[in-house]
């Protein structure tokens, strides 16, 4: 199976809709998003072309593919107007022998074991990052990226995940896993 992972759209219609045309292009099979879907937050400027409404429908037109974990601007409200679950603090895979904890990164995490792997959004960085055996992975951010990082997000097939830039569709980095025997 194919993954896209994105998080902190942040009710970007604008980046919404880059996000829709890579999904189009990489025909993933689901679609995992990590939080911060529609508000944009107290601490972030507003994105382009701010607009939840079109940003709801967007995702509502692929609603059965997408797994999402609930971010920190996420809310029981959100729940009412998307049709897909929205609120879980995080979601559990096990994806071709990869224990993968998904998760916003605003709550600490359950205890992972040596050699899981912990996917996050929240900090808009894109990151990869050995911590104490633990795998520490961040799509980096949909709308608002920080540190001089693209638009990106992530794609998860054969036990690679791979970095790739909304505007170009094209691979930045790269992290490949052993497949389970």
């Amino acid at each position: 199976m194919k993954y896209m992972i994105a998080s902190d759209i942040h009710g970007s219609s604008y980046y919404c809709q880059k996000l829709m045309d890579a999904y189009k292009y990489e025909k993933p099979d689901r679609l995992i998003l990590l939080g911060d879907i529609l508000y944009h937050g107290p601490r972030n400027d507003l994105p382009k072309d701010y607009a939840p409404k079109k940003v709801i429908e967007m995702l509502n037109s692929i609603s059965d593919s997408i797994l999402c974990v609930r971010g920190n601007c996420d809310c029981e409200v959100d729940q009412m107007v998307l049709n897909f679950p929205c609120l879980a603090d995080y979601s559990a895979l096990d994806i071709n022998g990869l224990f993968i904890y998904c998760t916003h990164g605003h709550l600490e995490p359950v205890k992972l074991k040596m050699g899981d792997i912990l996917l996050s959004g929240h900090t808009h960085i894109p990151a990869i990052e050995d911590r104490d055996g633990i795998i520490y992975m961040n799509p980096g951010s949909v709308s608002i990226p920080k540190e001089n990082s693209p638009h990106s997000y992530m794609i998860l097939e054969d036990c690679v995940f791979t970095w790739k830039d909304l505007e170009t569709l094209s691979q930045y980095r790269y992290k490949e896993f052993p497949k389970s025997k």
